[in-house]
């Protein structure tokens, strides 16, 4: 899928993705951002799409078809139709629904599990391997998981609750790397 070249929203173009996935069984849709040829047209855009967000709409798919996330799931992370191109989805959708968060490490489904920012379904299935032999603490935790910033306002471990920090503010900041300002040329 061309994005950006028309006036579609994030939110139509996975939209088109699940249903591609159901009424094909396709095994991957691929995005690809738009880039003016230089050939004006009425109906393409005259501006490049940024690559930012290809690379979004690949995440999310990935949620989708990986991580078990459903479309009206996704859904209710975006604004305006639109994938936040400056966070990652899944802790995009994570802010969105700080309710059902923190969850418990040792006690957690696979499903919710994976609804972690910072946990891949590798770390899932090795925290999953390991609490069989014991409950696990947040030094196991960082030595199954790549991030544990990314993971720690979300969980629980008997050596660790987040307290306030998932109501606080801040906490989007403290999460999302800062950008790469662009030079002009």
């Amino acid at each position: 899928m061309v994005v950006g070249a028309d006036s579609s929203t994030d939110l139509d173009i996975l939209r088109s993705s699940a249903q591609l996935y159901a009424s094909y069984a396709l095994e991957r849709v691929y995005y690809s951002a738009f880039s003016p040829t230089g050939h004006p047209s009425a109906v393409l855009s005259t501006r490049p799409t940024p690559l930012i967000r290809e690379h979004r709409l690949y995440q999310t798919d990935w949620l989708m078809r990986f991580y078990g996330f459903s479309l009206p799931e996704i859904e209710g992370a975006l604004t305006g139709g639109m994938l936040d191109l400056s966070i990652d989805p899944k802790l995009a959708w994570a802010l969105a629904h700080r309710g059902l968060f923190p969850v418990d490490i040792n006690r957690a489904s696979r499903e919710l599990l994976l609804r972690v920012p910072g946990l891949g379904t590798k770390a899932v299935d090795r925290i999953i391997a390991a609490r069989r032999h014991g409950n696990l603490r947040l030094a196991e935790l960082a030595r199954l998981a790549e991030s544990l910033k990314r993971v720690r306002p979300f969980v629980l471990a008997p050596d660790w609750q987040p307290g306030a920090m998932l109501d606080d503010d801040r906490l989007r900041q403290r999460l999302v790397p800062p950008q790469q300002l662009s030079l002009p040329l």
